[in-house]
């Protein structure tokens, strides 16, 4: 298949794009090379086009003849800075509308969209009468050490979030990657086209970006043992996450677009053993030589306590079930290669 691959130059795009083209696909693929994500002055690798998604007379040239477009162009991280809301907007919303646009021009009517997590906020928690719905944490009790979610006193546990769960994003990250869906679906119901939105959860491997406030928090305890600093770790080190290595989201993308999935359907791409934070950080640290982490209680702002993917919807429907092992994924990682990267948002 003719595949158009946005991002293509990114730490995730740059997997997928050498994982299409194993699979013998014919990949256009384009990056629009922001110095935030790429480093000043720096060139499109061999095989990738300087393209920006906000530029419709540059999507017109590229889309004629393209099967499915595989969407991972998007300024990526938390959201730390209010100030960080237009370059979400401008780059993730606006340019995911001009794409779709363009695609319609074209009669190309499959998208596969790099999601996240983060559409899921809070995440989802269990309770003494079974799922209950949370809001942000009590400032009180972060300052207390209280972490967990309570419900009249008492500590909620973790649940597993399908993909029903309702969107309700805490970043401005997370506003993006819900309104880029909603585009999508709105699109797909105008067009007849179809959406495979994968949600990624916490993404590392090799190529990852290194320390900055918008890196992932694997990339941020390597960048910080590589330094010779003890892995800096929120809260109690307790808080739950599924960690899915970047070669297992490349293998998901080319399942969704060789499945040519009907309708809308958004899937959680994890590798379905979750792992606590501090867990990650020791890992990284014995793997790498000390030293060893140190837990500090402190609290950053917007983080969520838990949250963790039911991985079933993407076994039933593509056939994805991940490969890597997140603590023989992570001991790995902790002599992989980083990436450089300037400080500001990022597009990956």
């Amino acid at each position: 298949m003719r595949v158009l691959l946005t991002g293509a130059a990114g730490f995730i795009g740059s997997h997928i794009h050498a994982a299409l083209r194993a699979r013998g696909h014919d990949v256009v693929a384009v990056d629009l090379m922001l110095p935030a994500a790429h480093g000043p002055g720096a060139q499109p690798p061999a095989g990738v086009r300087r393209v920006d998604v906000r530029d419709a007379a540059g999507l017109d040239l590229l889309l004629p003849g393209v099967d499915v477009v595989c969407h991972q162009a998007a300024v990526v991280g938390a959201g730390v800075d209010a100030q960080d809301a237009p370059a979400y907007a401008g780059h993730n919303d606006y340019g995911t509308a001009v794409l779709l646009a363009a695609m319609d021009r074209a009669g190309c009517g499959r998208l596969v969209l790099a999601s996240s997590m983060v559409v899921y906020g809070e995440g989802l928690y269990r309770g003494p009468d079974g799922i209950v719905e949370v809001a942000g944490r009590r400032s009180d009790d972060l300052a207390a050490g209280r972490f967990e979610h309570r419900r009249h006193g008492v500590a909620l546990t973790w649940a597993p979030v399908p993909e029903d769960t309702p969107a309700r994003p805490r970043s401005l990250y997370a506003a993006s990657k819900v309104a880029q869906e909603h585009y999508a679906t709105a699109w797909a119901a105008a067009t007849g086209g179809t959406v495979t939105a994968l949600r990624y959860h916490n993404a590392y491997g090799p190529g990852m970006p290194r320390d900055t406030p918008y890196s992932g928090v694997a990339a941020i305890f390597r960048s910080a043992l590589a330094a010779g600093r003890a892995p800096q770790v929120f809260e109690d080190g307790r808080q739950m996450r599924d960690f899915v290595h970047v070669t297992d989201i490349a293998a998901a993308n080319v399942a969704a677009v060789e499945a040519a999935l009907p309708g809308v359907e958004p899937l959680n791409i994890c590798s379905g053993q979750p792992i606590t934070i501090g867990d990650v950080a020791r890992t990284l640290a014995a793997a790498h030589g000390g030293p060893e982490p140190v837990v500090t209680g402190a609290v950053r702002s917007g983080d969520v306590r838990h949250i963790v993917a039911d991985p079933a919807r993407a076994r039933q429907v593509l056939g994805f079930t991940a490969r890597i092992d997140p603590a023989a994924g992570l001991a790995e990682f902790a002599s992989a290669p980083l990436r450089p990267a300037a400080a500001g948002v990022t597009v990956g």
